[in-house]
């Protein structure tokens, strides 16, 4: 195959051991704008694909009459990645236009992320487009409760899909809502009953491959604090805090409800210098890496402000940065920072940026210690 390989969006499909998520994937396999798919699963028998069988082989590979792929995880994920992106390379397969896996109903969802992100050479050819993260109506707030890898697929997901609403009738759900929406403010919620949780859409999560997509950052972002707490944001909005940034207060902490969980959002006015922002990534990841559930980002870096670098990590690992063309929205070209995190103060984090920026706090000297101190780390290279 001729020129570089395009890159292919990945989705991640997640929710603990009973709470649909075949189901609902059998559901999306019938939507024709999934053709040139791979579907990455545990086990075969779990989804109906018999009536789409064209060609089943010995590697582990089956060939779909729509176009799509089926494989299952052969050892880590890295490999059976590495082995689709060999088959388009080789021209044994036609290139891709996504990737869904689907994990195990115990999965930690940050190492099947980190697979994704983390591996090079993977990365060159694939990008995280989103996770999809599916809770049962019937039973999941007790799950969440009890098991903390469901509520870790809950925080980290862009969308939340409530299967099950049937069965459930009503009892319990609006405070099913509420804790999801405590967990993760910025996730859709979608009612897997509905035709929306039926389409291919549904992966698509946002920002991925800038040199051949539209950026929708709002959408990748997902940040819709504003509304649950009923007040419009307009640019320049928010406290604050001098320096020429601010933070927006429609943060959550959820630690009321049993969990250290938090989300919260940084948005700073001016153009942060490389090196500033190189080390706060650094210290962070490498400091509180396993605290770091998840953080998306869009920033305006100084040594070029007319293209803003997008971040994406999990836990201690990163995508590498990447350089979009121009600002998704030219009247809107602020930093802005998505963080997930467990057990990692939120003041601090702020307070860690505010000292990298530009404005350190003299009433958390930690964070500014940790900056005039950065941790000899590998650095990132904006």
């Amino acid at each position: 195959m001729n020129g570089p390989m395009p890159v292919v969006p990945v989705s991640i499909l997640t929710g603990f051991l009973g709470a649909g998520k075949t189901t609902l994937l059998n559901r999306v396999l019938k939507d024709p704008a999934l053709a040139d798919t791979a579907v990455i699963i545990n086990e075969f028998g779990d989804v109906s694909i018999d009536h789409l069988l064209v060609e089943a082989s010995s590697d582990g590979v089956i060939e779909l009459s729509d176009g799509c792929l089926c494989c299952t995880v052969r050892g880590e994920l890295v490999d059976t990645l590495a082995d689709l992106m060999d088959r388009m390379q080789t021209g044994r397969i036609k290139p891709l236009k996504r990737v869904v896996i689907e994990t195990t109903g115990l999965a930690d969802p940050a190492p099947v992320l980190q697979s994704v992100l983390g591996n090079p050479v993977i990365a060159q050819n694939f990008r995280l487009d989103g996770v999809v993260t599916v809770v049962d109506a019937v039973n999941g707030g007790q799950t969440i409760a009890n098991h903390p890898e469901a509520l870790k697929q809950v925080a980290v997901a862009d969308r939340l899909v409530i299967s099950k609403t049937g069965l459930a009738k009503g009892r319990g759900l609006g405070g099913l809502k509420a804790r999801l929406r405590d967990l993760n403010p910025r996730a859709p919620v979608i009612d897997g009953d509905t035709e929306e949780a039926g389409r291919a859409e549904l992966f698509v999560c946002g920002l991925y491959d800038a040199s051949t997509k539209v950026a929708d950052v709002g959408r990748w972002l997902q940040d819709e604090a504003d509304a649950d707490h009923g007040h419009h944001h307009h640019h320049g909005a928010g406290h604050d805090h001098g320096g020429g940034h601010h933070h927006h207060d429609h943060h959550h902490d959820v630690n009321r409800h049993g969990s250290d969980i938090r989300s919260f959002s940084i948005v700073h006015d001016r153009p942060i210098e490389p090196m500033a922002l190189e080390m706060f990534i650094d210290l962070l990841r490498s400091a509180h890496g396993e605290k770091l559930l998840r953080m998306k980002a869009i920033v305006s870096v100084a040594d070029n402000p007319e293209r803003p670098v997008v971040l994406h990590g999990v836990q201690a690992v990163f995508h590498a940065p990447e350089r979009l063309a121009a600002w998704p929205d030219p009247a809107d070209r602020r930093t802005r920072m998505v963080l997930i995190t467990k057990g990692l103060e939120e003041a601090f984090v702020r307070d860690l940026f505010d000292a990298f920026t530009g404005k350190p706090r003299i009433d958390r000297p930690d964070a500014q210690a940790l900056a005039d101190n950065p941790l000899a780390v590998p650095g990132m290279t904006f």
